[in-house]
């Protein structure tokens, strides 16, 4: 037994605030390679390339959102559910490249400083932060029920924590003239960013990879099926994931009781696997030609 639906609407109710952070983010980047050029900060240029990996990050996620959308082909038959994690995959893979050329970087303005024109550095990145908290804003409730917008989130984030660093970096710069503050806050953001990336890709890769959906315990769904009335035993159970909330279920079942009508068992324990783990896309095959006595484990 299975039961169809739609994988896209989930993501649909997330797409309007992904254009306005889009918008957002895209007409603040023009602005903030310029300033930083100007200003020659690299702290500010570290903050600009995560602005752009932003708005790139959010238009694979909103390619995403229409793609996830489309329905079952003759060529796809679970549709595009899994341009989730797609797109979270290769958001996480800008966010690792970004951040590896600024600390390179980095290195090389810690061997040879150069000047920094704080006053313009701080105006540019006060605006940055005050965009990237309207985007923050705006991802918050979509980052914690999709794995596509969660990516776009840590981008924001990232970027965020970005602009805060910037500012400080400015604001010592000002007070003391210290012009190695810039690399350090440029190298202490691709520290931080880099093992969240890590995460996100390694939750990406794991649904890519049908893995058991993160929170759910496969030897929990196991002990439950084979408590179940009829069932005695449980053999071939595999659960992946579609996309980060769509778990999937195939298992083959043996009857305790050939008398038990096998339709009745299979509906019964699908609509208790929706009941006590949510999963709605289950497919369970009764094996009624080996119908054996007592329950055994697999």
């Amino acid at each position: 037994m299975s039961a169809g639906h739609d994988h896209g609407v989930s993501e649909m109710k997330h797409e309007k605030p992904l254009w306005w952070a889009f918008g957002l983010t895209a007409v603040y980047l023009v602005a903030e390679v310029v300033g930083g050029l100007l200003t020659n900060s690299l702290a500010l240029l570290s903050d600009a390339a995560h602005m752009g990996t932003d708005a790139l990050a959010l238009g694979i996620s909103l390619f995403a959102v229409r793609m996830t959308r489309r329905p079952p082909d003759a060529k796809r038959t679970y549709g595009f559910a899994r341009m989730e994690a797609i797109g979270a995959m290769i958001n996480g893979g800008m966010l690792f490249l970004v951040a590896g050329y600024i600390l390179w970087e980095a290195v090389g303005r810690f061997r040879e400083p150069t000047e920094v024109a704080s006053t313009g550095m701080l105006v540019i990145a006060a605006l940055g932060l005050l965009v990237n908290l309207i985007s923050m804003r705006l991802l918050k409730a979509g980052s914690g029920q999709s794995l596509n917008v969660k990516g776009a989130y840590l981008e924001v984030w990232a970027d965020m924590l970005g602009s805060v660093g910037v500012i400080i970096g400015a604001v010592v710069v000002m007070a003391t003239g210290w012009t190695l503050a810039d690399p350090i806050i440029a190298v202490l953001i691709g520290l931080w960013v880099l093992p969240r990336t890590w995460m996100l890709m390694r939750e990406a890769g794991q649904v890519l990879m049908q893995g058991v959906p993160a929170g759910l315990d496969l030897d929990r769904v196991r002990d439950m099926m084979l408590a179940h009335p009829g069932v005695a035993k449980v053999h071939d159970l595999h659960v992946w994931a579609l996309g980060s909330k769509e778990p999937v279920l195939t298992a083959h079942i043996i009857l305790t009781d050939e008398t038990r009508p096998p339709d009745a068992v299979r509906q019964s324990l699908a609509t208790a696997l929706t009941a006590a783990f949510d999963i709605e896309h289950a497919t369970l095959q009764v094996d009624a030609s080996t119908v054996i006595e007592g329950p055994t484990h697999a």
